[in-house]
């Protein structure tokens, strides 16, 4: 990971840094209030011996004293210097227990003895460095006397005598609230890398990267009211997400197709991640850029774009399949736009052998000659197996992905069964980036500052009144339900749509007032129903007006 990894990781996981921090705060502070102060008391006694005057016997002097002094420190906190010592305080403990309360040392090249004693309380504890330093006098001084004589040669002073402390030496407060701080601090960072390397969803483009190659071709913003506005582009054509869309539509022309074709399956890992909407909202797009797409519901097991298209998705894809109906009969153009639409139609028994079927592959190669571009909305990849065999159809599939959702094995299994069914991915769509946080994707323009937000009427405006217009005669929307007018278009006026230059897509689509005749145009040659025929489909389609089973 690199450095902008681990300050996302901080970014992302500082509510458990913080709490882990006041937590290690906490138990320092309550460590610390609940241990009984101790108080340190020191006296210092030097070490000399008696020798002569000249520097001879000086010099032997201070090596014997030197060489004496550590064997003196070992000295203290031996019984025969501490029982004198419990006899005259009256302390009522053991050289045992005394000596845990007692510290010796010699600092080097010295003879100077310290002697640190620790206690709850601080005057005992001073009188008891004092006689430490006492006892240990006169017990030197013991020892160390020849037979015979009454002098010792070496002779301990107390150059120092213990006072009793003001302050307690422990515990240190401030101290242990900096220790339980770094601790905390340290437990919360290591707490956040672990949850970052345990987390295998995918979140960043670069988390993309680390399982597929293939380009990512568009990061959909998060919009937490997609489920009450899924037509973006169409709803609300300057939000964020709207844009997302429109840069989707950029990237699109840049990826590499065979031979010019131009249709793609837009499929999942799992379930819920997106791809009807972004499939939808994607050809919205490119038929306002003045395309002409064909959006077909590949979807035979769940099939979402007739709900979200508001249109009758009663016959479809699955009627023309099997030779029961006619393309110019259930395939709908939708809104002002060169969009033509293809609803699933009744759910089969065989999804995926229909979908795999030779018709199903003269129906694509049709609709690519006489539109730009053909968008089939799959089922997801892992479950089922139907968009695996539809993409190898196609010149590619883009596989979407929901950030924060989609794992890394989930998206590693989608690929992998791309690959094995010999379908090429396009490209990657990441749906449900966050625009804010440390997960975020930079869009990086600032929509307010170049005009993108609706100007809000000013205030002064509804103070005032305007007289009533007198109302006009009510015109036929041009896209959306009303209560007088149905989204499906009567059929002579979808055949007049198609036989006019300025929309007509589907050059192969015949359009007829009379059901069951099928006129070709002069110029053109065999027609979607024809080779479906060929195909092995039923030699007559019923009519427009026919009941389907």
């Amino acid at each position: 990971m690199e450095l902008t990894d681990y300050i996302r990781i901080l970014r992302k996981n500082w509510v458990i840094i913080v709490v882990a921090t006041l937590v290690g705060i906490g138990i320092a502070a309550a460590w610390s209030l609940t241990r009984t102060p101790q108080y340190e008391a020191q006296s210092t006694v030097f070490v000399s011996t008696q020798s002569g005057s000249t520097i001879q016997d000086l010099q032997q002097g201070s090596n014997f004293t030197q060489a004496r002094v550590q064997t003196y420190t070992n000295l203290v906190t031996t019984p025969i210097v501490m029982n004198p010592v419990i006899a005259e305080l009256g302390l009522g403990t053991t050289a045992a227990e005394l000596s845990a309360q007692i510290e010796a040392s010699a600092a080097l090249n010295t003879t100077l003895i310290t002697i640190t004693v620790t206690g709850p309380d601080p005057v005992q504890a001073a009188d008891v460095a004092n006689a430490l330093g006492a006892s240990l006098t006169s017990v030197v001084e013991r020892l160390e006397t020849p037979n015979g004589t009454d002098t010792s040669p070496v002779r301990l002073e107390r150059v120092k005598d213990a006072l009793p402390p003001l302050e307690p030496s422990s515990p240190n407060v401030p101290l242990n609230l900096a220790l339980g701080a770094l601790v905390g601090l340290a437990i919360g960072i290591g707490v956040a890398v672990l949850r970052a390397v345990l987390d295998t969803r995918i979140r960043t483009p670069r988390d993309v990267e680390q399982v597929t190659d293939r380009p990512l071709i568009g990061a959909i913003a998060f919009d937490p009211k997609a489920k009450e506005r899924p037509l973006i582009v169409h709803a609300d054509p300057l939000s964020p997400r709207a844009e997302s869309f429109r840069a989707m539509r950029t990237n699109l022309q840049f990826l590499e197709t065979d031979e010019g074709r131009a249709s793609y399956v837009i499929t999942s890992s799992v379930p819920s991640e997106g791809k009807s909407t972004t499939t939808i909202n994607l050809a919205i797009a490119l038929a306002d850029a003045g395309k002409r797409v064909a959006l077909l519901d590949t979807d035979l097991r769940k099939p979402k774009v007739a709900e979200y298209l508001g249109i009758e998705g009663g016959a479809g894809l699955t009627d023309v399949l099997i030779g029961r109906a006619r393309l110019a009969d259930v395939m709908l153009p939708w809104g002002n736009r060169s969009l033509y639409v293809l609803p699933a139609g009744k759910i089969p028994p065989n999804p995926s052998e229909l979908l795999g079927s030779k018709s199903m592959l003269q129906l694509l190669e049709a609709l690519e000659r006489d539109v730009d571009i053909v968008l089939c909305d799959a089922p997801p990849l892992l479950p089922v197996t139907d968009a695996a065999i539809l993409a190898k159809a196609t010149s590619g599939a883009i596989l979407v992905v929901s950030a924060g959702h989609t794992n890394r094995h989930q998206l590693s299994g989608a690929v992998d069964a791309l690959n094995t069914a010999g379908a090429h991915i396009a490209g990657v769509a990441m749906t449900m980036v966050p625009t804010r946080g440390p997960d975020s994707y930079a869009y990086g323009y600032g929509y307010g500052s170049y005009g993108y937000v609706e100007e809000k009427p000013a205030k002064k405006a509804k103070k005032t009144k305007a007289p009533k217009p007198t109302p006009a005669p009510p015109k036929a929307p041009v896209v959306g339900r009303t209560p007088a007018q149905p989204v499906v278009q009567p059929v002579v006026e979808r055949a007049k749509r198609v036989e006019t230059p300025q929309v007509s897509a589907v050059r192969s689509i015949p359009a007829t007032d009379q059901p069951g005749q099928a006129q070709a145009a002069p110029d053109s040659g065999l027609t979607i129903d024809d080779i479906i025929r060929q195909a092995g489909g039923a030699s007559t389609a019923p009519g427009r007006n026919d009941p389907l089973p």
